[in-house]
């Protein structure tokens, strides 16, 4: 593997993992396909503007022209270019649908012409629905109850159908909530540590019972590289911290690392068909390729918090997009 095309580069997974892959891995080349949306930004990855083995290229993956130029030369394909947020898909959902769906398709396509060796399709927890009691196989229904999480699951079906059909060799990962350096501050993660760096409430939807599984960026990246290299095609592997919190809980967590009190709480309306808990079986990738999270969270929530703490100028243009 010489080259490998990265979709969506500019924003938050996208720009931890290439960051760390060049550095583990400093004999492949790497050319970055990004949109730059609001979320996007060529400022999440300052240090290889003048790295000769990066290549920026700005263009949208629904851009059959622009996906062939892009792709051309490249040994693989890693998919993070999608759009993310639940709230705005609920929305407008015309954008998720696009990106999320239909520009998987034209990367498929163009994969397909030009003999990629993989194809690695970043997708999500979300795609499963939620779950009360135990945790989703990767052989379990998908049951997407948002237009975000339902243009994911499209977009996964039809890069597997391509697998299948044409023999492209797809991987698809889907991992829970990722945190970390460099996310958009419309999360709730960041959203609540700048919030509290402004001096302002956090937004707590409801009474904060629903549950998600925390997994640090950094270590979904390594495991995103391990399913590059090693993850067999057409397979399917969960990513999970295996470090599940209430959204009270976590609210209360980072108040406690900001050195806030339980004053600091807004409740706010619930989300719209706000899934209660998703929760996810890691035997597989854990067992067959070798990985497991290694941060844990009490760690990753001080490198997140401390990011923020020395990144102001990073994020306060952002606050109020």
């Amino acid at each position: 593997m010489q080259k490998i095309l990265v979709t969506g580069c500019c924003g938050f997974i996208g720009s931890n993992f290439v960051r760390l892959f060049m550095k583990k891995n400093p004999s492949i080349k790497v050319r970055n396909l990004d949109k730059l949306t609001y979320a996007g930004r060529l400022e999440n990855l300052p240090d290889l503007e003048k790295n000769p083995d990066y290549e920026f290229v700005k263009g949208d993956i629904c851009d059959s022209a622009i996906v062939e130029k892009a792709m051309d030369g490249c040994d693989a394909v890693i998919n993070f270019a999608a759009e993310t947020h639940v709230d705005r898909s609920i929305q407008d959902a015309d954008a998720f649908a696009k990106t999320n769906f239909f520009g998987v398709k034209v990367l498929c396509e163009q994969a397909k012409k030009q003999g990629i060796e993989k194809f690695v399709q970043i997708s999500t927890d979300e795609v499963y629905g939620q779950i009360k009691s135990g945790s989703f196989k990767e052989t379990d229904r998908l049951n997407p109850r948002n237009p975000y999480s339902a243009a994911k699951a499209g977009g996964e079906l039809l890069a597997m159908s391509y697998f299948t059909t044409y023999g492209l060799p797809v991987v698809v990962t889907r991992s829970s909530n990722n945190y970390g350096p460099y996310q958009f501050p419309e999360k709730v993660m960041p959203l609540f540590i700048t919030n509290l760096m402004l001096g302002k409430k956090v937004p707590l939807y409801g009474e904060g019972k629903q549950i998600r599984d925390w997994l640090f960026v950094e270590d979904n990246c390594e495991a995103i590289e391990l399913c590059l290299k090693k993850g067999k095609a057409g397979e399917i592997y969960n990513i999970g911290g295996e470090h599940e919190l209430q959204n009270i809980d976590l609210t209360k967590k980072i108040l406690k690392e900001m050195n806030c009190g339980e004053e600091m709480i807004q409740k706010v309306p619930d989300r719209l068909g706000h899934d209660f808990r998703y929760s996810l079986d890691c035997d597989k990738i854990k067992k067959g390729l070798g990985w497991k999270a290694k941060t844990s969270f009490e760690t990753g929530l001080k490198k997140t918090a401390d990011w923020y703490k020395q990144n102001e100028k990073w994020w306060k243009p952002l606050v109020n997009q």
